[in-house]
């Protein structure tokens, strides 16, 4: 469930020396140059004026990408090692939406953002490491051009509302989902569905209050535990801005215990009281629906999916697993 994710083997950034540090920027701006001509084809009949911004922004990874082959030349030679931004802990696993088509300008124009934000830290970062004057000189001027670019991004629109978007609004905000809403998120999504199938089946097969809320509580820490260990080892956040690890691992992990808490608070009910467990159970149900739509309300709020299309997602996902449990534990 949670361990997963920690396998892969990454660098971190410290760890790149300035000759790989060159080969992960040119294999980015190549691919981001890629992703940008697929948004402008994308966009081409329904936005032309967007689409021709987003071939301009290509153009201009390209140009990147080939000044910073020319100093690797020179300096390294004509043999790139094989690293990609994908080897280096920091880097946000992007969802390759890039894929499908007919998408949103608004989604698109966020993608774009997260992009040239992403690009933006690296280069800064890389500054930091560059010990060589060339070096640094380049990485400061396509710092600086990245960060034009997420400007522009942000202002792509034919379709958005006029008003301006304060930058450091936009940014804050941006930074307060990487840094909170996607580990709390993703915590309470796995405390409050994981965690049905163990205490349903407990609850159905012992009818006892006081087992299954044990059975719940050891349930909901281990996997906060568990999911905030995960989350605190898959990025150490100097890259993406997602801050501390212990802060988002912290978070995760509390999340989860209370994704998984919430519904198993009701078992507290007496075993004494007249019909005990069907008041705990009827209690734990009604706590279990309204868990679901608020993950789905977060879903639609901060991360951009349809609230129904998340609303359908996590409802009848929660409610398979809920169904297993109880066939489980009636069995």
């Amino acid at each position: 469930m949670a361990f997963a994710g920690a396998i892969h083997r990454a660098k971190t950034f410290d760890e790149l020396t300035e000759r790989e540090i060159l080969a992960v920027a040119i294999s980015a701006e190549e691919e981001d140059s890629r992703i940008y001509l697929s948004f402008a084809e994308d966009l081409e009949e329904r936005y032309p004026t967007s689409a021709a911004v987003f071939r301009e922004m290509a153009e201009e990874e390209n140009t990147h990408r080939r000044r910073l082959l020319d100093l690797y030349e020179e300096r390294f030679g004509s043999h790139l090692p094989a690293i990609r931004r994908d080897d280096v802990k920091g880097f946000l696993r992007r969802r390759p939406i890039w894929l499908t088509k007919n998408l949103p300008i608004d989604t698109i124009r966020k993608e774009a953002e997260n992009m040239e934000f992403q690009a933006h830290r690296y280069y800064e970062k890389a500054i930091e490491r560059a010990t060589d004057v060339g070096i640094r000189t380049l990485l400061g001027d396509l710092a600086a051009a990245e960060k034009k670019h997420e400007s522009l991004a942000g202002k792509l629109s034919e379709n958005l509302t006029p008003d301006l978007r304060n930058e450091e609004d936009e940014t804050a905000r941006r930074m307060f989902v990487l840094q909170y809403v996607q580990p709390g998120l993703a915590g309470l999504m796995d405390g409050s569905v994981s965690t049905l199938a163990p205490l349903f089946a407990a609850a159905f097969a012992t009818h006892q209050n006081w087992q299954t809320f044990l059975v719940g509580l050891a349930a909901s820490i281990g996997a906060g535990i568990s999911m905030g260990f995960a989350e605190a080892l898959s990025d150490d956040g100097s890259l993406t801005g997602r801050g501390s690890p212990l802060l988002r691992g912290g978070i995760c992990g509390l999340m989860t215990a209370l994704g998984g808490l919430g519904h198993t608070m009701p078992y507290l009910v007496p075993d004494t009281w007249d019909n005990a467990f069907w008041i705990a159970t009827g209690i734990a149900g009604v706590v279990v629906l309204v868990e679901l739509w608020i993950i789905a309300y977060i879903r639609a709020r901060f991360m951009d999916t349809p609230f129904l299309q998340a609303a359908f997602q996590i409802v009848l996902g929660g409610l398979i697993v809920l169904a297993a449990g109880i066939l489980i534990g009636g069995a």
